[in-house]
């Protein structure tokens, strides 16, 4: 009897939490950080001012657009599965692969990434990427290293995550180019998975 409009006010704010960071994420793809307000979004997505805030200011959306688009690519993977042996450069090949589309994600927008790295480095809102996505990210690289034969999977796991990050920001403040980005990350790989792995 209670149940019923308590759910339904539960899916009303869930379903405007999704509008809210969708015209957001439009927002700031067609206008930039800097250009975008919370005005904006509000009229955007056909809500309040007061309800976008409840929400989130404008760090804690592009933070909450991000985390979630991560967690989506997060689900869409089998990650339970375990993998049948692997020489090292398949597992070169797989670890590449498994942060092909966040690479790609965030190489599709400098702007916009330069703007994220911003506000996590303001320190003012938590994301998720650093939490269970981060974590996600780290027991995928550590089942593909498992599978390479390393004997400890989960320290080298965690290693490449942290210079998986380091790189994205790399990247994202221009201190280095993409492709070398790219040539970074796998001679991170190679030193990471040494030369115990068969090739």
């Amino acid at each position: 009897m209670f149940s019923e409009p308590v759910q339904s006010r539960a899916e009303a704010k869930v379903e405007t939490r999704a509008r809210v960071l969708a015209a957001a994420d439009r927002s700031f793809r067609a206008r930039g950080f800097a250009g975008t307000t919370v005005r904006g979004i509000a009229a955007d997505a056909g809500v309040s001012v007061g309800t976008v805030m409840g929400v989130g200011d404008k760090d804690a959306l592009l933070i909450a657009i991000v985390d979630e688009w991560i967690a989506a690519v997060h689900a869409e993977r089998a990650t339970g599965e375990s993998l049948p042996p692997l020489g090292r450069d398949e597992a070169i090949v797989r670890l590449v692969g498994t942060v092909e589309p966040f690479v790609t994600y965030f190489n599709a927008d400098g702007d916009l990434s330069r703007e994220y790295a911003a506000v996590l480095a303001r320190g003012k809102h938590r994301s998720r990427t650093f939490g269970d996505l981060g974590d996600e990210l780290q027991a995928d690289f550590e089942r593909i290293l498992r599978a390479a034969g390393h004997a400890d999977p989960g320290a080298a796991g965690r290693t490449l995550y942290f210079v998986y990050i380091g790189l994205l920001f790399a990247t994202s403040g221009g201190a280095l180019a993409r492709e070398a980005a790219a040539e970074r990350l796998v001679e991170a790989i190679i030193q990471i998975l040494g030369e115990g792995v068969p090739r």
